[in-house]
C-alpha cells in the first residue's frame, strides 16, 4: 500500500505543495493545527504584504482554481493584507484540495512527532524501508498516521524570538507578559491603539515588522502627542535598516522603509542603541524598567512591543535525522545563501529538492521553516521549493532539477558582522 505524502501546515507553502501533488495525482494529507486554512496568516490579517498578488499565488494552485471555475482571481497588481490573502486565496484553495481525489485537508490536527515507523532516532537497520509515522493530536485525541514522505511547511509563527538578548526570555519577561506584545499589533484598530496612546512604548527590533510598528505608533503620536517611543536597537545605529527606498524592487517594502525613516526622525521616537535586554522590572508606580546587559536602562515604560523575528519549532522532529546549520537552524546547504551576515534578499541562488534534502530520505523542511532564523523569506521562494520537492517525490527528477528563482533586489540586509561596528554595511550589502 502506498501511503500519502504528509504535508504539515495549511499555509501558503503547505497548500502550494498540496496543489502540486494534486496536479500529479499523488495522494496527500495536509495537517493544520488551526481551525482554518492560513490560521497563522489570520493572526496578522491587518498587515499589508510587500508582494503583489502576482507573487502570492502558486502557479499550480492558480491552474487548479481556474480550472474549477468557482474562483475569482484578484488583481495581480494589487497588494493584499494577510486577511485578504487568506480569505480570497488560501481558504478557497484548501476547500478545493480537500475535495480532490486522494487528497484531504484536516484542521485541528497538530503534529507532535515525526519518526520512521518502528524506528527511533538511533536505529539504522531497515530505516529507509519504513514509512514515516506522524503523531497527531486532534479533537478525537492522539493518532498515528503513516506517510510515504513528510513535507514540513509549518513555518515559524508559533515561535517568536524573545526580548532577552541571550536568546532566552529576559529576567522578568515572562512575569510581565501582560505588558508585552510579540509581533505587529493592529494599530489602526481604535481599541488596540488606545492601549498605546499617551503611553511610553518600547519597541525592540530592527526589521520591516519593527518599522511598521514605528510608523503606526508615530501616527498615534500625531493624534496624542503624549505618546513616546523608545526604539531599542542592539547595534550602534539603525544603519541601512530602512532599505533601498525607490530602488527596492518590492515597491511596498521601499515605501515602508521611507515611512519608517520619517517616523524614526519625527520627534516621537528616540533611538536607544547598543541595547540588549537583560531584565524587565515592574516598578512601584506601575511602569517597567528595561535594563541592558551593560547596565543601560530605559525607565517609565508602559508597554513593550517585541518584533525580533521568529525561529522554527524542531521539537516534533527529534526522532528523525536532520542536518541543519548550527547558527540558523536552516537546511545546511541553504544556510550560506541566506545568512544575514552576508545576504541580500535578492541574491538567493535557485534551490530546490537537492538543497532542502535531509539525511532522512523523504523528509523536507520547506517555506519559512527552511530558512530557520533567517529573515526575508518570500512566498515565491517557497512556491519554487515545493514545486521541485513534489516533483522529486513523484520521481520526476528532470522537472525537480529545473529550478528557476529570481528574487527582487532590496537594500535591506542584516549583518551580524556589523553588530558592534558603527554604520558598517554588513556583508554583501552596501549603503542603500
Amino acid at each position: 500500500m502506498q501511503h500519502p505524502v504528509v504535508i504539515i501546515g495549511a499555509g501558503p507553502i503547505g497548500l502550494a505543495a498540496a496543489a502540486h501533488a494534486a496536479e500529479r495525482g499523488m495522494d496527500f494529507v495536509v495537517l493544520e493545527a488551526g481551525a482554518e486554512a492560513g490560521a497563522a496568516v489570520g493572526e496578522w490579517a491587518h498587515v499589508r504584504l510587500f508582494s503583489a498578488w502576482s507573487e502570492l499565488v502558486d502557479p499550480a494552485a492558480r491552474r487548479l482554481l481556474d480550472a474549477a471555475g468557482t474562483w475569482t482571481a484578484p488583481d495581480d497588481a494589487a497588494y493584499p493584507t494577510g486577511g485578504e490573502w487568506r480569505t480570497t486565496y488560501l481558504q478557497p484553495l484548501a476547500d478545493l484540495l480537500d475535495g480532490t481525489a486522494g487528497g484531504s485537508v484536516r484542521y485541528g490536527a497538530r503534529v507532535v512527532g515525526v519518526a520512521r515507523a518502528g524506528r527511533d532516532l538511533v536505529v539504522d537497520s531497515g530505516r529507509e524501508d519504513e514509512p514515516f509515522a506522524v503523531h497527531v493530536e486532534g479533537p478525537a485525541g492522539r493518532e498515528r498516521l503513516l506517510g510515504s514522505a513528510v513535507v514540513d511547511a509549518s513555518g515559524t509563527w508559533t515561535q517568536p524570538n524573545p526580548l532577552g538578548a541571550d536568546g532566552y526570555p529576559a529576567l522578568g519577561e515572562t512575569e510581565n507578559a501582560g505588558r508585552i506584545t510579540y509581533g505587529i499589533p493592529d494599530l489602526d484598530d481604535p481599541a488596540v491603539a488606545s492601549r498605546y496612546a499617551g503611553r511610553h512604548v518600547a519597541v525592540a527590533g530592527r526589521g520591516a515588522s519593527a518599522q511598521g510598528v514605528l510608523v503606526g505608533l508615530a501616527r498615534i503620536a500625531r493624534a496624542d502627542p503624549a505618546t513616546r517611543v523608545s526604539w531599542l536597537l542592539r547595534r550602534p545605529s539603525a544603519g541601512d535598516a530602512f532599505g533601498g527606498g525607490d530602488n527596492d524592487q518590492l515597491e511596498e517594502r521601499g515605501r515602508l522603509g521611507q515611512a519608517a525613516q520619517a517616523a524614526a526622525t519625527g520627534g516621537a521616537v528616540t533611538q536607544v542603541t547598543r541595547f540588549r535586554t537583560e531584565s524587565v522590572t515592574a516598578e512601584s508606580d506601575g511602569t517597567l524598567t528595561l535594563t541592558s546587559v551593560d547596565g543601560q536602562q530605559v525607565t517609565g515604560v508602559d508597554e513593550v512591543i517585541v518584533v525580533t523575528g521568529f525561529r522554527p519549532d524542531l521539537g516534533f522532529l527529534s526522532e528523525v535525522r536532520l542536518d541543519l546549520d548550527p547558527a540558523l537552524g536552516a537546511a545546511r546547504v541553504l544556510a550560506a545563501q541566506i545568512h544575514p551576515d552576508h545576504h541580500s534578499c535578492g541574491d538567493v541562488a535557485p534551490h530546490g529538492y537537492r538543497e532542502l534534502a535531509q539525511p532522512e530520505p523523504g523528509l523536507y523542511l520547506v517555506g519559512m521553516k527552511s530558512y530557520g532564523r533567517a529573515p526575508s523569506f518570500l512566498a515565491m521562494t517557497g512556491f519554487e521549493q515545493v514545486r521541485s520537492v513534489v516533483a522529486a517525490l513523484d520521481g520526476d527528477l528532470e522537472a525537480a532539477g529545473r529550478v528557476d528563482l529570481v528574487l527582487p533586489e532590496t537594500g535591506v540586509c542584516g549583518g551580524a558582522a556589523a553588530f558592534d561596528a558603527p554604520d558598517a554595511a554588513g556583508g554583501c550589502c552596501g549603503a542603500a
